[in-house]
C-alpha cells in the first residue's frame, strides 16, 4: 500500500527541530538554497555521493540481519545432530520451543519501534538488542532439558524483536519512494544468506566440532555463532547512522541535502519536520484500518512461508546424510536472492507492487503443489527453488506498506512494527503445520500453505482494489475543487497499486 506523490516544484522547507539552534538556523539556510537556487541537474552528482556513502555505511545491515536469521534458526540445524535427543524432546515440545520465540517477538515489535523513534539512535538501539540475543544464543549451548531451551527462545525473541522493523524504519528515513523497495531487499537479502551460507558454515561446525572439548557439535554451533554475533554488534556501533539530523558524520551540507530531498518526496512534510510525536503516532496507527488490514493479511503470509524454519527437514526428505543435507539447502536460496533483486528491482521503477507480489505467490503455491504430488527427488527439489523466492514478494510487499504511510514517520514506525508482530503469529502458528508424522511428505503441511498463501494474496488484492478506487476519488476531487486549499491529500497525491 503504497503512496505516490507526482514530482512538482519544491516549495520552501522548514526543519525538524533540532536540539542545537544554530545548526537549525544553518540548516535551514542550506536547504532552502538547494530547494530553490540549484537546479536539480546540479544537485545530481552531490546526491548521488551522498547516497554512495549511505548505502555504504547502511550495507552492514545485510551482515547483521543475516547473523540475526542464524542465530534464530540455528535450532533447526542443531535438529539434524542430537538436539531434541540431548535434550529429551518428544511430541510436540520442538514445535513448542520454535514458537516460544515470537511470543516475546510479538510483545515486544511496537514498544520497541516506538523507542527507536523516540530515541532516535538506532545506531545504538541496534547493535544493543543484537548483543543481548548474542549473548543468549551462546547460553542455548548451555541448556540440558526443555524447561531451559524454552526460557532461552523465548528472551531471544524479546531480545531480537526491535531489530526487524527497526532496520526497515531506519532504511525508510534516509531512502525515497523509488529507491526504498530495493535496499530493502538489499538488506533482506541476510534471510537468503543466513539460510544458504548459515547452513554451509553449519554443516562445518556440526561435521568438525563433535566431542570438542566435551561438548556436543550442536552445542558449539550456539557458542560460535552467538559470539560472531557479538562482536560483529560491537562493530557496527561505529558504522550504522542515525536519523539524516543527527548523524554526526555527515557534513552540514550532506546533511542540508539527505532532509532535503526526502521533502521533495514527500517524506519530508510538515508532520515530519514539526516531529509528530510518538503517541500520537501511535493512536493515529492503531485508529487506521488499513494498518490493520495489512497487519492480517501479513499474518497468513508468513504461516504460509512457515516452511523457513524447517527448510533442513525438508531438504532431509531428500534423503541424504546430514552434510549433503546442509549443502542443498543454500543454492535455492541463492536463487531466490536474485529473483528478490530483479523483482524489487522492477517494481520500483515501475512504481507497481501487488502484480509482483501475486507472481511471486502463485509460483510458491506451484511449487507445494508439486511436492504434494510427487516424491520424485528432481521435481522435489526443484520445488525448493520455488517456494524459497516467496521471499521476494513479501519483500516487495514490505516496501509497499512504507510508502504508504511515507509522510507519517511515527505512524509508519508502528505500522511497520504492528504488521510484522502480528504477522509473526503466523509463524506461532507455523510451527505446529509441520509435525514430523505427516513426514516425509508433509502433504498436510503444503496444502496449509497454500490456503495461508491463496487468503492474504485475496486480502492484499482488496486493498489494490480499494487504493485503485481512492485514486480515481482523489482525482475527481482535484478537478471538481474551486479552492485548492480545500483539497484534502496534496495535489498529485496517489496510491500505488
Amino acid at each position: 500500500m503504497q503512496a505516490y506523490m507526482l514530482r512538482f516544484p519544491p516549495s520552501p522547507l522548514r526543519m525538524p527541530n533540532l536540539s542545537d539552534p544554530a545548526a537549525v538556523d544553518t540548516t535551514k539556510v542550506t536547504i532552502n538554497d538547494l530547494s530553490t537556487s540549484i537546479p536539480c541537474h546540479e544537485r545530481d552528482d552531490p546526491e548521488r555521493r551522498l547516497l554512495r556513502k549511505i548505502d555504504l555505511r547502511m550495507s552492514i545491515l545485510l551482515i547483521l540481519h543475516t547473523l540475526n536469521l542464524i542465530d534464530r534458526t540455528n535450532i533447526s540445524n542443531a535438529r539434524l545432530q542430537g538436539f531434541e535427543q540431548d535434550l529429551h524432546l518428544h511430541g510436540q515440545q520442538y514445535a513448542t520451543a520454535l514458537s516460544v520465540l515470537f511470543v516475546g517477538y510479538i510483545a515486544m515489535q511496537v514498544p520497541g519501534n516506538l523507542f527507536l523513534h523516540w530515541l532516535e539512535r538506532p545506531s545504538v538501539i541496534i547493535p544493543t538488542c543484537m548483543i543481548t540475543w548474542g549473548l543468549i544464543s551462546v547460553l542455548t549451548g548451555t541448556t540440558t532439558n526443555y524447561t531451559g531451551v524454552v526460557v532461552a527462545r523465548f528472551f531471544l525473541g524479546f531480545a531480537e524483536a526491535p531489530f526487524f522493523p527497526g532496520i526497515i524504519f531506519l532504511i525508510s528515513k534516509w531512502y525515497k519512494r523509488d529507491e526504498i523497495a530495493l535496499r530493502i531487499t538489499l538488506v533482506s537479502c541476510g534471510s537468503f544468506l543466513s539460510s544458504a551460507f548459515g547452513s554451509l558454515f553449519a554443516s562445518a561446525i556440526l561435521h568438525g566440532m563433535q566431542d570438542k572439548l566435551g561438548q556436543a557439535a550442536w552445542r558449539w554451533l550456539f557458542y560460535i555463532e552467538g559470539g560472531v554475533t557479538i562482536l560483529v554488534a560491537i562493530c557496527a556501533m561505529f558504522v550504522l547512522p542515525d536519523f539524516p539530523h543527527n548523524t554526526r558524520w555527515i557534513t552540514p551540507e550532506e546533511r542540508a541535502l539527505a532532509i532535503s530531498r526526502l521533502a521533495q518526496d514527500s517524506y519530508g512534510n510538515s508532520d515530519e519536520f514539526e516531529k509528530q510525536t510518538t503517541l500520537q503516532g501511535l493512536r493515529d496507527a492503531l485508529s487506521d484500518r488499513k494498518v490493520w488490514w495489512f497487519s492480517i493479511a501479513a499474518m497468513f503470509q508468513i504461516a504460509g512461508q512457515s516452511f523457513f524454519t524447517y527448510f533442513p527437514t525438508l531438504c532431509a526428505t531428500l534423503g541424504y546424510d546430514t552434510t549433503v543435507t546442509l549443502l542443498l539447502c543454500a543454492p535455492p536460496w541463492v536463487f531466490a536472492c536474485i529473483v528478490a533483486f530483479a523483482l524489487t528491482w522492477y517494481s520500483d521503477m515501475k512504481q507497481k507492487r501487488y502484480k509482483y507480489f501475486v507472481v511471486s505467490n502463485t509460483l510458491g503455491a506451484l511449487a507445494f503443489i508439486i511436492s504434494i504430488l510427487t516424491m520424485n527427488k528432481t521435481a522435489r527439489y526443484i520445488s525448493l527453488f520455488l517456494m524459497a523466492q516467496v521471499f521476494a514478494g513479501y519483500l516487495v510487499l514490505l516496501g509497499w506498506i512504507n510508502n504508504t504511510f511515507a509522510r507519517e514517520p511515527a505512524k509508519r514506525a508502528v505500522a511497520i512494527a504492528l504488521m510484522n508482530s502480528l504477522g509473526q503469529i503466523g509463524n506461532v502458528i507455523g510451527s505446529y503445520v509441520w509435525p514430523s508424522n505427516w513426514g516425509p511428505t508433509y502433504r498436510y503441511s503444503y496444502v496449509i500453505c497454500i490456503v495461508a498463501l491463496g487468503v492474504s494474496t485475496g486480502m492484499f488484492g482488496g486493498m489494490h482494489l480499494y487504493f485503485k478506487r481512492l485514486n480515481k476519488q482523489i482525482e475527481r476531487d482535484e478537478l471538481s475543487v474551486k479552492d485548492i486549499k480545500e483539497v484534502q491529500d496534496p495535489i498529485g497525491f496517489r496510491y500505488v497499486v
